[in-house]
C-alpha cells in the first residue's frame, strides 16, 4: 500500500530557501515513497503539488519579483538533493527552470511578466520542443507551425516527443516556426483548448517522468504568446542550453548519492554473507567497505564537479545580464565545464550503480528492492545528449582551440 504523500508545514508567504529546515523535510517526505512509486508506476502527482505549494518554481526568481533568488549554484545544490530524493522527480522539474531561467527570471514586456507572476505564485512550466523526424544535421528549425490566424495572432499544429513534466504542469513551452522560417517560442496554459498529452514514454528508466508525445491541433496562440529568436534572447543566445544539460548531470550526481545511501543501509541490514568472505559481520568486511569506499568518492566527485560547473554559469550570467564585453567567453567556459562535468558524472554514477549489487548479492537483485533504479535512471539520463559527443568536443578544444557548438546541448 503506497502512503498518502503529507506536507510539511509550508509557509506561502514565500517559497521555501535551500537549506531551510522546511525544505528538507519535504525532500525527506519526497524520498520516503520514491521506489514504491518508481517500482508500482504511481505519476508523482502529489509530490508535484507540494512543490507547487512550497512555491520551489520560483527559486531562481529576484526576491523582488516572489522569488527566493537563489543562485544558479543554491538551485543546482537543491537539485542534486532532490534527484538524491527522486530522480524522476527532478527531471520533472527540469523543464521548468530551463523556460525560468530564458524567458521568466528577466522578464521583457508585460507578456512576460504576466508568466513571472505565474510562476512566482507557484505554477510549473512543461516543455514540448523535440520532434521525432529525423532533422538534417545542425537544422534546429521545427516542423511544428506558427500559422497567422489573419486576425495577428497564430494557429499552432504540430507533435512533439520527449514532453517531459508537461503531464504535471501548468503551462506548457512550446517551439514552432512561423512560415518565413522565423523559429520562436510560445508558453500557453495546458488545458487550452487543441492540447492533447498523452503519457506514452516507455524507458527503461525515469518511468514516471511522462517523457512523451505532445499534439497541439489548432491551438489558439495570441501574437504576445511569441518570443521569436533574436541573439541577445530566449534560444537565440549562444550556450542558452548549458543550463538544461548542467541540470541533467545534477540529477545524475543526485543518483551517484542515493546509491550511496542504498549500499550504507544495505550493508547494516544484511543478515548473512559469503562462504568464503573475510568476516563473519557484514559491516566488518573489507572487501565491502572498499566498494562502499569508491561509491561514496564516486558520488562526492559527481556532486563537485556540477557545483564548479554551476560557479561558472554562475559567472557567466551575471556577465550575460550585465552586458559584459566577456560574457561570450564566459559562457563558452560554463558550457565546457558543464560537458566536462556530465563525463564525470555519468561514470561515477552508472558505475555506483552496479557496485550496489556486489554489496548486497543476488539478494540485492530482488524486484521489491527496486535497487536497480539508480542504474537504470542514470543509464538513461546518461544517454541524453551522450558523453562520447562531449568528449570529442572537449578534445578539440583542448587540441586545436575549437569552440565547443553554440547550439544543441552544449
Amino acid at each position: 500500500m503506497n502512503k498518502t504523500v503529507s506536507a510539511p508545514s509550508l509557509n506561502s508567504s514565500e517559497p521555501l530557501k535551500t537549506g531551510s529546515p522546511e525544505l528538507e523535510a519535504l525532500l525527506n517526505q519526497i524520498a520516503e515513497g520514491a521506489s514504491a512509486r518508481e517500482r508500482d508506476r504511481v505519476l508523482p502527482f502529489e509530490v508535484i503539488d507540494l512543490i507547487r505549494r512550497a512555491r520551489l518554481g520560483a527559486l531562481r526568481l529576484p526576491v523582488s519579483a516572489g522569488g527566493a533568488g537563489s543562485t544558479i549554484r543554491d538551485l543546482f545544490a537543491f537539485v542534486i538533493r532532490l534527484g538524491e530524493a527522486d530522480a524522476n522527480v527532478a527531471h520533472i522539474l527540469r523543464n521548468h527552470f530551463s523556460v525560468v531561467e530564458r524567458l521568466v527570471r528577466t522578464p521583457k514586456d508585460e507578456q512576460s511578466r504576466d508568466w513571472q507572476k505565474a510562476v512566482a505564485g507557484g505554477a510549473i512550466i512543461g516543455l514540448a520542443t523535440t520532434e521525432l523526424e529525423s532533422p538534417r544535421v545542425g537544422n534546429v528549425t521545427p516542423g511544428t507551425t506558427f500559422t497567422p490566424d489573419g486576425k495577428g495572432d497564430y494557429l499552432l499544429n504540430g507533435t512533439k516527443y520527449y514532453s517531459t513534466g508537461t503531464l504535471y504542469s501548468d503551462y506548457v513551452l512550446i517551439r514552432a516556426a512561423d512560415p518565413s522560417g522565423a523559429t520562436g517560442a510560445t508558453i500557453v496554459p495546458i488545458k487550452r483548448e487543441g492540447i492533447e498529452l498523452v503519457d506514452d514514454w516507455d524507458g527503461l528508466g525515469q518511468r514516471l517522468t511522462a517523457t512523451g508525445t505532445t499534439h497541439f491541433r489548432n491551438v489558439k496562440v495570441r501574437r504576445q504568446e511569441v518570443v521569436f529568436d533574436e541573439p541577445e534572447s530566449g534560444y537565440g543566445v549562444p550556450y542558452s542550453n548549458t543550463f538544461a544539460q548542467l541540470f541533467l548531470t545534477a540529477i545524475v550526481a543526485g543518483i551517484a548519492r542515493a546509491t550511496l545511501r542504498d549500499a550504507t543501509a544495505l550493508i547494516h541490514s544484511r543478515k548473512r554473507t559469503f562462504y568464503y568472505a573475510p568476516t563473519e559481520i557484514p559491516t566488518d568486511d573489507p572487501l565491502l567497505q572498499q566498494t562502499v569506499g569508491q561509491i561514496a568518492s564516486g558520488a562526492f566527485a559527481a556532486e563537485a564537479v556540477v557545483l564548479a560547473a554551476a560557479e561558472a554559469l554562475d559567472i557567466a550570467t551575471d556577465a550575460f545580464d550585465a552586458g559584459a564585453a566577456n560574457a561570450a567567453e564566459a559562457a563558452h567556459t560554463a558550457a565546457l565545464l558543464s560537458a566536462k562535468a556530465k563525463i564525470v558524472a555519468d561514470d561515477f554514477a552508472i558505475r555506483g550503480g552496479s557496485l550496489l549489487f556486489d554489496v548486497g548479492g543476488a539478494s540485492a537483485t530482488k524486484k521489491v528492492t527496486n535497487f536497480d533504479r539508480h542504474w537504470r535512471n542514470a543509464r538513461t539520463l546518461s544517454s541524453h545528449n551522450p558523453t562520447t559527443y562531449k568528449a570529442r568536443s572537449i578534445g578539440q578544444y583542448e587540441i586545436s582551440g575549437t569552440p565547443l557548438p553554440a547550439k544543441g546541448f552544449f
